[in-house]
């Protein structure tokens, strides 16, 4: 099988299994993406190669990654992350800072962040997708966790779970750095 036929089979089995799972019928993904029913068809049954674009408006419309689309591999998936590859995505000067270990999507997308506050840091998170929920668990040092508008003490190796649909800061009022491993997980889009 060439490279184009891996493709086109792997996007016709993953937009149907993406679709389905978010409980999208043809004509809502279609109504979504700005993509006729009829090419949706098509796609599906592998009849067709779309073109970038068209895989990029199914991709947002069901709230993945044409990565996410266009994976070939089959059966159960392991994805194993070297440490160098995390990603870093917020840091201070002063040393705080936080990564992003792992991620999928299943059913939404669900996230495995490492964090690191200095004394007298924070950061400060918008309201997610109502459905959001962040579970956290800290290693070393005391977190400060405001949950619109209320704070609560997070010590050393306790942990905290909370919809996090409103405004919510992390931060560190203690004399030693406080370090969390924190998971988020985002409602699929429906």
């Amino acid at each position: 099988m060439s490279d184009l036929d891996l493709l086109t089979q792997s996007l016709a089995r993953n937009v149907k299994r993406w679709r389905t799972e978010r409980g999208f019928t043809l004509d809502t993904l279609a109504g979504r993406a700005g993509v006729s029913r009829g090419m949706l068809i098509q796609i599906e049954q592998a009849r067709t190669n779309p073109s970038l674009g068209t895989v990029v408006k199914i991709g947002d419309a069901l709230g993945v990654s044409i990565t996410t689309l266009l994976d070939y591999e089959q059966g159960p998936k392991v994805r194993i992350v070297p440490a160098e590859q995390a990603v870093r995505l917020w840091h201070t000067d002063a040393g705080s800072y936080n990564r992003l270990l792992a991620g999928t999507e299943a059913p939404g997308p669900l996230e495995m962040w490492e964090w690191r506050l200095m004394p007298d840091e924070g950061s400060p998170s918008d309201p997610h997708p109502t459905g959001t929920v962040e579970l956290v668990h800290v290693t070393a040092g005391e977190l400060s966790l405001t949950v619109d508008g209320v704070e609560y003490r997070v010590p050393e190796g306790a942990s905290a779970s909370f919809e996090a649909n409103t405004p919510h800061t992390y931060a560190n009022h203690g004399a030693v750095p406080m370090e969390m491993v924190m998971a988020v997980s985002v409602p699929p889009v429906r």
